[in-house]
């Protein structure tokens, strides 16, 4: 077999496995949606969707369909060119995240090993963190190409926060560089998984608490959703969006954050590793799909986290917000960054 024919091979099982990761965390995202309304109903002591199919699971097909069965509009005044852009930027950058996350081991099929990540870079940090800065311009380019000044005040918002809690989130993620000594994903899933070694939420639970916050705020949730800020800014940045452009917006927000918790749970708890198992000891395809499905696991119980903050957490003013960004969450990061170094320097003149 030429190299140029293992080329075409490679490329074809990389573009099928991120057909199947956009499609299923749309999926996710799909039933996230509902996921959210029942536990809402669940906190407030009522029964949540329960026309649309049996107990109601069909209810986010039928919300998609009036999505896309509403009018499409676009202002008279807008920018339509940027209005139509956003949206589009918004959930592109959302899904990108996707490509470095480890989803599990190796797995075997048709006389070739498969890696379960699209890509393993060396900077897989800094890639996230590239895309999720990219996201930002999704919401401030659909604000003010709307020419509404309530979108574009949320909008202002959104991205005065984005870039408020990317400082505090990227100084505690160097704390758990210190430790792994890599930038890539698959790296640190490893190192987690090596024997006796703990997942890093043990050596850095107050990174994972900074990381966390953070992490609420860059994906617009309670009690951080000022970009949106329904009762305050008349539906926020996509207050002039209707049908799929509309959906774009609301699927982006979950699609973020089903990623994030992916990545909370490779950087802190040991991402697609089964606590006490040894991996090892099982058949290569057994283990991968195990692998899967205790990452999936693991991201069902972060939403359920986030969901449970959002209907139980009221939301800060404006100037709470920046202020624990800047004075709160940057200090304790930096704290927490220079102990890590101090231990880590003690530990190497043991």
């Amino acid at each position: 077999m030429t190299l140029l024919a293992i080329d075409w091979i490679l490329l074809i099982e990389k573009l099928i496995l991120i057909a199947i990761i956009v499609f299923a965390s749309l999926g996710i995202a799909l039933y996230t949606t509902f996921a959210e309304r029942k536990v809402a109903a669940i906190l407030q002591d009522r029964p949540g969707p329960n026309r649309a199919g049996p107990f109601g699971l069909l209810q986010p097909f039928a919300d998609g369909l009036k999505l896309i069965m509403k009018e499409e509009v676009i202002p008279n005044t807008a920018n339509k060119f940027l209005f139509v852009l956003g949206p589009g930027l918004a959930m592109t950058a959302a899904l990108m995240t996707c490509a470095v996350i480890p989803w599990s081991s190796q797995v075997h099929l048709f006389n070739r090993t498969i890696d379960l990540q699209v890509a393993d870079i060396n900077i897989g940090i800094l890639y996230v963190f590239g895309v999720v800065s990219m996201g930002v311009y999704g919401i401030m380019i659909g604000g003010w190409a709307s020419n509404n000044k309530f979108s574009l005040m949320a909008a202002l918002r959104g991205a005065s926060q984005a870039i408020s809690y990317e400082l505090a989130m990227g100084l505690s993620l160097i704390a758990v560089l210190m430790i792994s000594g890599s930038l890539s994903l698959k790296t640190i899933v490893d190192q987690q998984m090596a024997p006796g070694h703990l997942w890093n939420v043990a050596y850095q639970p107050l990174g994972f608490l900074i990381f966390f916050i953070c992490a609420l705020a860059e994906c617009n949730r309670t009690p951080f959703d000022l970009p949106e800020a329904e009762n305050e800014l008349n539906f926020g940045y996509h207050q002039e969006y209707s049908s799929m452009k509309l959906g774009f917006y609301l699927f982006s927000e979950y699609v973020n954050m089903i990623m994030s918790s992916a990545i909370m749970a490779s950087l802190f708890f040991g991402g697609f590793d089964i606590p006490f198992l040894d991996e090892s000891t099982l058949a290569p395809n057994l283990a991968a799909g195990l692998g899967v499905l205790a990452l999936l696991v693991k991201i069902a119980i972060f939403i359920f986290v986030f969901m449970w903050i959002r209907w139980t957490v009221p939301r800060f003013r404006y100037d709470q917000l920046m202020n624990l960004g800047w004075k709160k969450m940057i200090p304790l990061a930096l704290v927490n960054m220079l102990i890590t170094g101090a231990v880590i320097l003690w530990l190497q003149g043991k």
